[in-house]
């Protein structure tokens, strides 16, 4: 590798951090004068959230002038700017091409976003458990919208003023009865799975807490 190689990539590394802060300077500094707000209001928001950020701070970053960019900072100027840190970090309309990583080249700031929050998969990448909690949240989803269903079918045929209103009523509190059984074992199936895999499992609706408890009383049934 000769002297100019050499220096090509050490001058490449620097142009893609210099860029991402960019970004974010850029988009806090657009956000805060949307808001009305001046360097020093913004200042007091990220205190209040408890992450003090100075108003020279603040001023250095959006005029380039500030050497780094902790992300607990992005966190809380995201926050304060009522938005979120990836819309900071890649923002999507008002910087057309940006870079994802160093040496790479430039790609849509679109495309960067949804590969940065797992929306556009990439190959060989481990996504975690995000996908299983997202099949839960649909769970989660289905189940309290069949209950509630359930519950308006139940009241109909309470109220129904004929037979035939009663049938349909009762044939629906079934339906979506069924509906309710079959979310809330596909979510105690998952929740069991996340557990024996060494992970939490997302927070239940209190509607839904028999989801866990007839988990645990086959556990007790088990251990007699």
């Amino acid at each position: 590798m000769t002297h100019r190689d050499i220096d090509d990539e050490e001058d490449d590394f620097p142009e893609w951090v210099d860029r991402i802060k960019a970004n974010v300077a850029g988009e806090v500094r657009r956000r805060r004068k949307e808001m009305g707000w001046s360097a020093q209001e913004l200042a007091e928001q990220c205190e209040q959230l408890g992450h003090p950020i100075p108003r020279n701070v603040i001023a250095n970053m959006e005029s380039g002038r500030r050497a780094s960019l902790p992300l607990v900072d992005v966190m809380v100027l995201a926050a304060a700017l009522a938005t979120y840190p990836v819309c900071l970090i890649f923002p999507v309309g008002y910087v057309e091409e940006t870079q994802e990583l160093p040496f790479q080249q430039l790609v849509p700031t679109w495309d960067a976003l949804r590969r940065f929050t797992g929306e556009e998969e990439v190959s060989l990448n481990d996504a975690g458990l995000v996908s299983a909690f997202e099949i839960h949240a649909s769970l989660v989803k289905t189940a309290l919208a069949a209950l509630d269903e359930e519950e308006q079918a139940r009241f109909a045929a309470k109220t129904a003023t004929s037979r035939a209103q009663q049938e349909e009523a009762e044939r629906k509190r079934t339906t979506y009865g069924d509906q309710a059984i079959s979310a809330k074992y596909n979510l105690r199936q998952l929740r069991r799975g996340l557990r024996e895999d060494g992970a939490t499992p997302p927070h239940l609706p209190a509607s839904l807490a028999d989801v866990d408890q007839a988990d645990s009383n086959t556990t007790e049934e088990n251990d007699l």
